[in-house]
């Protein structure tokens, strides 16, 4: 059911011992819906919990918590099986990641973190959430700025004037202001963040360090857990991982997707290759109609029309052929409704035929999967076993 693809291109990298944050390596599975008497439930690691007996207006669901605003507008977070009330009637809008919830009280940002209330700015006009990061633009002081690991770092803390690029090849470059609150280009993923600032110079924030990556503008890049892959100024194909840089092609690629710890990408010389544990890993000689990166799974379309994904080093056949509707990706999941009707699910290296039943709805959060009958009938799928 699964191959291993060659290496082609064993990296230098000496890999750093990466402390991850103890609250996500133990985080329960949670999913939440409104059941059939209109009661809101959490689903917390294979428990059923009633937490209002009232609809909310608007929820989501994060890895440990799942913020939401109730019935009476006030804004709540379910955490470690209680729920912690945040503020009555005032929250605007609200982000949930792996560790964090940003949420926002008209300009005000706050961030919310294993149940601690931080405040970030009196007056933001947009912010970027990541796992483990917060970027924002504080317009008192007309900084950007970044929370991580429950403190506040200055990102760029100068004002510049409005440029635009004279070069179409270079479309990163949208003539934004920061002073209007953005920078030319900003990525934020799982616990990184990279942008091109006004000098036009390629900066990465990792781990509570702003990194010069280029003084020179750069073509694109983009960002995951760990890794930023980016195409630099001369057309080099470069790499950031784990604080460490390597080119991994002279040539500019076709195309790139980063994930967690992973990039998928398709070189210039037409091989579909995926960048894994610090080596270009060869696919074939093909290039993807369709490929999908997300977390710590690649999905792609195989030149007979297999649907395959790759995960921690290995290619999986999840089908014959590749799904008529969109697929949804989350952590180490991907679910699907094959053509048969079936939803199908491949998680952490396993493959499940969860129900061929005719649902109404289906959600996957994280690596839990939910799906619902009628109007509030709901199960909930979860390593092999339907709750």
């Amino acid at each position: 059911m699964n191959m291993l693809v060659r290496k082609i291109n064993k990296g230098a990298l000496i890999f750093s011992i990466i402390l991850f944050w103890t609250i996500g390596t133990q985080a329960q599975p949670l999913s939440a819906f409104v059941n059939f008497q209109n009661q809101f439930q959490v689903w917390d690691n294979t428990i059923d919990r009633k937490i209002e007996s009232l609809v909310p207006t608007k929820y989501d669901i994060g890895r440990v918590a799942i913020p939401y605003i109730d019935n009476n507008s006030n804004f709540k977070i379910y955490y470690n099986k209680g729920v912690q009330l945040i503020n009555e009637g005032f929250t605007s809008d609200f982000v949930p990641t792996d560790n964090l919830i940003a949420y926002r009280i008209q300009n005000i940002l706050y961030v919310w973190e294993q149940g601690k209330i931080t405040k970030l700015s009196n007056f933001i006009t947009n912010f970027s959430v990541g796992d483990s990061i917060v970027l924002f633009f504080d317009n008192i002081h007309s900084t950007y700025k970044a929370y991580y690991n429950k403190n506040i770092y200055d990102i760029e803390t100068f004002l510049a004037s409005k440029v635009s690029s004279t070069n179409s090849d270079r479309a990163i470059f949208d003539g934004q202001n920061i002073a209007s609150g953005q920078l030319p280009v900003l990525k934020v993923s799982d616990n990184i963040a990279a942008f091109i600032n006004y000098a036009q110079r390629f900066k990465i924030f990792y781990h509570g360090r702003l990194l010069e990556q280029e003084q020179f503008l750069i073509e694109n890049f983009d960002v995951g857990r760990n890794i930023v892959a980016y195409v630099d100024g001369n057309q080099t194909f470069k790499v950031f991982h784990n604080g460490q840089t390597q080119e991994i092609e002279t040539i500019s690629p076709l195309s790139y997707k980063a994930g967690d710890d992973i990039l998928a990408y398709v070189a210039n010389d037409g091989y579909f290759k995926i960048f894994y544990q610090g080596d270009a890993l060869e696919v074939g000689y093909f290039t993807p109609q369709e490929y999908l990166v997300k977390d710590n799974i690649v999905a792609f379309k195989d030149p007979s029309g297999y649907f395959k994904v790759f995960y921690k080093g290995k290619i999986y056949t999840l089908d014959a052929f590749y799904p008529n509707s969109p697929y949804k990706m989350g952590y180490n999941s991907l679910a699907y409704l094959s053509n048969s009707g079936t939803i199908r699910m491949f998680s952490d290296g396993d493959v499940y035929e969860v129900t061929s039943a005719n649902v109404a709805e289906w959600r996957l959060d994280y690596d839990v999967l939910q799906y619902r009958f009628g109007s509030n009938m709901y199960k909930v799928f979860y390593k092999g076993k339907t709750y």
